[in-house]
């Protein structure tokens, strides 16, 4: 038969049972130390804020890595590559590390490998950076975010602006004509516009802005190459300032010390003021073979009638036109055409960077120096007279 409640909280189990839970109750309240609340609020607000703090610290130094990376990437389409994707060169690279030999690869597979090893030479931390992520994730942000400033957006011209450009302009026609036909004479402008035979521009000519004063002697068509003072504008332009594009001279090889100077310093003091280059952003102290390449693309196109950035223009294509370019001087066909592509790229490191060349001197030519040439022979005078003795 059941009981009632009241038998129940009557009977002695129920007593001592409650008799122990009260002596615990009253033995756990004896070991807490009464506090103000005030105290207890701030001290939760100071830990809560410190949380915060280290949440945001973390989140502005993503933003500060993820910013970098970006800023570096402007490198890549300048620099690197025009058309080739980041992780192409690093594949080619992970490709050619597998194989026992790097012999028979084809030029397609030399030309990424050769963009791989630029890459980390205007980006002397990638390699170094990349084998040490562990986390996949985090190196496909660091690429994505290197190709987010790589493939930052061209400027687009309106119609309005190139409606008078391309060969329907004498003077644009005449930097864009093939230099194996005479844009002076009617029937090679006629049948430039028509697209007749014999007269189709394609990336396989040298268009005439890549020459000395726009000109190309059949007979030695090296001579002049790449030394146009357009060309040379157009890379100041866009490495190093606008206003920096206006002085400059490219006449014979040498050097007018005296004025190069007085022009530099003219630079520098103009340059005091304003922001930082887009050479001094992404570290370029000379002229490489590449960055010329995508200087003649990009003067190529604004003298072209196109409006927007596209790697087909009528016949002519720009992919293979990059390739002709980067191929001149990366592939020179012997010995002597390699010293004309150092000598060449040496007068445009001159021309642009100005005259100091201090940190190209190779350690044979600083070993004759006079100063070490003295340090050998008092050395020497020292070991014989030591002999003697």
């Amino acid at each position: 038969m059941s009981q009632s409640v009241g038998d129940v909280l009557q009977s002695p189990e129920s007593s001592q049972s409650l008799t122990a839970a009260t002596s615990q109750s009253n033995h756990q309240q004896s070991l807490t130390l009464a506090t103000s609340e005030s105290a207890r609020h701030r001290r939760k607000i100071a830990a809560l804020e410190e949380k915060i703090q280290v949440l945001e610290s973390g989140h502005a130094l993503k933003q500060r890595e993820t910013n970098y990376y970006m800023s570096q990437g402007r490198a890549i389409r300048r620099l690197v590559t025009l058309y080739d994707n980041i992780e192409d060169l690093v594949a080619e690279n992970d490709r050619r590390c597998d194989l026992e030999d790097d012999e028979n690869m084809t030029l397609e597979q030399d030309r990424l490998q050769m963009g791989y090893i630029t890459l980390n030479t205007a980006l002397r931390w990638f390699q170094t950076k990349a084998s040490d992520i562990e986390e996949y994730e985090e190196y496909c942000h660091m690429v994505k975010k290197l190709r987010q400033g790589a493939d930052s957006p061209i400027p687009r011209s309106t119609p309005e602006e190139k409606h008078y450009h391309g060969f329907v302009d004498d003077t644009c026609g005449k930097m864009l004509c093939p230099t194996e036909l005479d844009w002076n004479d009617p029937t090679v402008r006629a049948g430039i516009r028509d697209h007749t035979d014999g007269h189709v521009v394609t990336e396989m000519s040298w268009p005439a802005f890549l020459y000395h004063k726009y000109t190309a002697d059949p007979n030695n068509l090296e001579e002049g190459l790449f030394k146009s003072a357009l060309l040379l504008q157009a890379y100041k332009a866009v490495f190093t300032s606008p206003s920096s594009a206006k002085d400059i001279t490219c006449e014979g090889e040498g050097a007018n010390i005296i004025e190069n100077n007085r022009r530099a310093q003219r630079v520098v003091y103009r340059t005091r003021k304003v922001k930082t280059h887009v050479a001094q952003i992404i570290g370029v102290h000379k002229v490489t073979p590449r960055s010329i390449a995508y200087i003649s693309c990009q003067l190529r196109f604004a003298l072209s009638s196109v409006t927007s950035w596209r790697s087909v223009d009528g016949d002519f294509d720009y992919i293979p036109f990059w390739h002709n370019i980067v191929d001149f001087f990366e592939k020179p066909p012997g010995r002597l055409a390699h010293e004309k592509v150092d000598r060449l790229l040496s007068w445009w490191t001159r021309k642009v960077f100005g005259t100091s060349r201090r940190t190209e001197i190779s350690e044979g030519a600083k070993a004759n120096m006079s100063v070490n040439a003295l340090a050998r022979q008092r050395l020497q005078l020292d070991d014989a007279m030591f002999d003697s003795e």
